[in-house]
């Protein structure tokens, strides 16, 4: 049955083409949305391997106001449950939702390996980044976006650096930055020395992040830089709201576009059905029954809608991990990063798109007439 219906479907290749090309452009759509909203929930998503907080300044948005004296590191990495800390400068070129985000990080040099181990540097060399006052160490997603290598220099946000390496991380956001020294970027962007925008905190075990959290904001609770202190992806759903909130508006796009995928594949079904009653009648007296012709129109659908579908996700998987999209706010960034799972899903849906869509033309094939079908002109 598959095999007729394939046949069936090239017999008319211009409206065949034209239908999978509509599907497509569907689908493309359903995808990157699809991947923006599983993107999302990975960043913002509690898991219980979750043991970092974000210490911020206290009524603060903006990393640019976020202003805590650096001493707070040694009362912080006292807290019992604390397990290391790191302060961290941030300057960003935009503070809301942008495509576009650059995003520096000022660390001491010779803490950001021993706090976060999972970086990897893929090219260059960190020893190199450690003994130059103007290196920078990149994420792999930003110096992709940005088409940088090892050994460029680039300026943002007013600050001149030097690629001294290109990193890799499991955690999004080490992808999207870049780390400099943390002097350097005090120096350059006049906060000056010995102020931090924040600082992060890895604990024990995720069980004890809330407790850990009130004893580190009670500690500056009475200082004239008082606190406020969140799980990282608390952290960054709180104050990532302009972000969410346009995220979460392409969910609606999503739905369109399977409405629109939906309504194209009955109407292109249908005009099938329609225009081959002649070839349906001759089939039903061949001995095949109505149940066998629903099949065949189901076929069909389903096979528009595969194909399609694969035309239009797998374009979208590939456009989207070409161009390393990702969406920034307040400091923070967002990959839009399609995965296996995406891909899967996209499919899926396509698949049970164009068999739903099918139905109703295959039951109206089934209940022809077969003397009216014989007759039709």
């Amino acid at each position: 049955m598959l095999s007729l219906a394939l046949k069936n479907i090239f017999r008319y290749r211009l409206r065949s083409f034209l239908t999978m090309a509509g599907v497509a452009i569907g689908m493309f759509l359903f995808t990157t949305v699809e991947t923006m909203q599983q993107s999302l929930a990975k960043v913002t998503r509690s898991g219980a391997d979750d043991t970092t907080l974000v210490v911020f300044r206290e009524n603060r948005f903006c990393p640019s106001t976020s202003r805590l004296p650096e001493h707070y590191l040694a009362s912080i990495e006292q807290v019992e449950g604390v397990r290391k800390a790191i302060p961290i400068q941030i300057a960003v070129n935009n503070c809301g939702a942008s495509l576009d985000v650059i995003t520096f990080r000022g660390v001491p040099p010779g803490s950001l390996l021993e706090y976060n181990s999972d970086l990897e540097v893929v090219d260059g060399s960190a020893a190199d980044w450690t003994k130059r006052s103007d290196a920078a160490l990149v994420g792999q997603t930003f110096a992709q976006r940005r088409g940088l290598r090892t050994g460029d220099q680039f300026e943002a946000v007013g600050i001149n650096v030097y690629v001294a390496g290109i990193i890799k991380s499991q955690e999004v956001q080490d992808n999207n930055v870049a780390y400099v020294h943390l002097p350097f970027l005090q120096q350059a962007s006049k906060i000056g020395l010995g102020t931090v925008t924040q600082f992060n905190v890895k604990v024990e075990s995720a069980e004890i992040l809330d407790p850990v959290a009130q004893k580190i904001d009670a500690i500056f609770s009475s200082d004239s830089h008082p606190t406020v202190t969140r799980p990282e992806k608390a952290f960054f759903a709180e104050t990532a709201k302009q972000m969410i909130e346009l995220i979460g508006f392409t969910r609606w796009l999503g739905l369109g576009a399977v409405a629109a995928v939906l309504a194209l594949v009955a109407n292109a079904v249908l005009l099938i059905v329609r225009g081959r009653l002649k070839e349906t009648a001759v089939l039903q007296t061949l001995g095949f029954s109505r149940f066998r012709i629903a099949r065949l129109i189901t076929c069909e659908g389903l096979l528009l809608g595969l194909l399609g579908g694969a035309l239009g996700v797998g374009s979208a998987v590939l456009f989207l991990h070409w161009q390393s999209f990702t969406l920034g706010n307040e400091g923070l960034t967002l990959a839009i990063t399609p995965s296996a799972t995406v891909l899967f899903h996209g499919l899926l849906v396509a698949l049970a798109l164009g068999f739903t869509a099918s139905l109703y033309p295959a039951w109206r094939a089934s209940r022809q007439p077969l003397v009216e079908s014989l007759n039709a002109g």
